[in-house]
């Protein structure tokens, strides 16, 4: 009897710790269950905020949404349309991965461009001479307003709301690039200010016709998908719907980079900071003209752009150097007012290089050229430090010290007129005359 009323006893206690189990068990199982749900539901609410991220770049993408009145329609578009990507394949998309904005790593991926800077400047804007607060003086308003800032060491020029672009100041605004041209720019995304619904889109037009219906070809990209720093980009050539898609990733916030876009004939190519991103081998008609055409559903962009420079022609270097026994170059640039050469001078000094290398008998000396900005003992100062960095950067790459000389000139050999500061950018030279 006292066997069974323990036996009782014991499977008693057995079955209540069972039920406190499966009690906490429920518990936890439930509260597993609606974290999961919970989870789920974020996940689902990100990804209806991504889609409606690249449905809205795709939308200022797609030449289709154009309308007469240059703004985009309802339609999203076909992101998935074939096209050549950058490295000369058919794939419509990529991952394209951007250096970090140092300089030495910077300078080994300019060291590998293939970007060549047109060599007769038409159009440069260094904003220097800008007034905060102010329309910038060399470009023209399309619709909008557009503003001087001053951000990052820098001054820049911001498209402050949707709908808002502008287009170069220039003597024939609707014709003035040609069949060879490059243009360059500096560009910023302020992290603070950026959300998912910013881009911005640069657009380019036949000759002669306004900003509206189809560009002929052109290029957006998009600020802080998925607030990481990456920015989605998007090329249409030939007034059609290929078109093509990427990702640049590393392009990080608050810190300059340099965006660059060659033309040649037919074929198009777009780099940021020395990578090459695209690569169009045929577009059908040479563009006339481009604008800056912004939207984002919000106010307060947070988008910058800087240093505009345009460029016609690109002679190889030894027909230059043959017809006028020398090379002027405008592709060998420094931080302001220091010897530092950039960067993006990488591509340039790296042909001077190979250029000696397959002329072992040519010699050369380097001549530092400034406009009159400042005080000239100290330009002369600058541009003999400059030609001196040149100098110690191709003795660097293997060329003999015998075979160069530095020479500065300061502001003494003027080309152009220092009153513009389209002149100003042609006598800020470095030119390498044979010896």
């Amino acid at each position: 009897m006292k066997t069974n009323i323990r036996f009782l006893m014991i499977a008693g206690i057995f079955w209540m710790s069972c039920i406190a189990v499966q009690a906490q068990f429920g518990r936890s199982l439930g509260k597993a269950i609606d974290n999961a749900a919970q989870n789920a539901a974020i996940r689902k609410a990100q990804q209806k905020t991504d889609d409606a991220v690249s449905k809205s770049i795709d939308k200022a993408t797609d030449p289709k949404s154009y309308q007469e009145n240059g703004n985009n329609s309802n339609n999203s578009g076909n992101n998935n349309n074939s096209s050549n990507s950058s490295n000369g394949g058919s794939n419509s998309s990529s991952n394209t991965v951007v250096p970090q904005n140092n300089e030495k790593t910077l300078e080994m991926a300019y060291s590998k461009s293939d970007f060549v800077p047109g060599d007769e400047i038409i159009f440069d804007d260094p904003m220097d001479n800008e007034q905060l607060g102010e329309f910038p003086s060399q470009w023209d308003l399309i619709s909008g307003n557009c503003e001087v800032v001053s951000v990052a060491g820098k001054k820049a020029f911001e498209l402050t709301n949707s709908g808002y672009n502008v287009m170069p100041l220039m003597k024939n605004p609707k014709n003035f690039l040609g069949d060879v041209f490059t243009i360059e720019f500096d560009f910023l995304s302020m992290k603070e200010r950026s959300d998912h619904s910013i881009w911005v889109t640069i657009r380019f037009w036949k000759p002669d016709t306004k900003s509206s219906g189809y560009p002929l070809m052109g290029f957006s990209f998009a600020g802080n998908i998925n607030k990481d720093g990456r920015y989605k980009y998007n090329w249409y050539p030939n007034e059609d719907q290929s078109t093509g898609s990427g990702t640049f990733n590393n392009l990080e916030y608050d810190k300059w980079h340099h965006f660059a876009i060659s033309f040649n004939k037919r074929a198009w190519k777009l780099y940021v900071d020395g990578v090459r991103l695209v690569n169009v081998p045929n577009v059908i008609t040479p563009p006339g003209w481009f604008d800056i055409y912004m939207d984002n559903v919000g106010q307060n962009a947070g988008l910058e752009f800087t240093n505009f420079r345009i460029a016609k022609g690109a002679v190889p270097l030894y027909d230059r150097l043959t017809t006028d026994g020398k090379i002027v170059t405008y592709g060998i640039t420094f931080d302001v007012g220091k010897s530092v050469i950039k960067p993006e001078s990488m591509p340039e000094i790296n042909r001077i290089m190979q250029l000696m290398k397959d002329n072992p008998n040519i010699k050369f000396s380097v001549e530092g050229h400034t406009d009159n900005t400042g005080n000239a003992a100290s330009n002369q100062t600058l541009s003999e430090a400059r030609s001196k960095a040149i100098m110690d950067k191709l003795v660097e790459l293997g060329i003999a010290a015998d075979r160069l000389k530095a020479v500065g000139k300061g502001q003494t050999t003027p080309i152009a007129d220092n009153s513009t500061d389209e002149g100003r950018a042609k006598n800020r030279r470095v030119e390498f005359v044979k010896i």
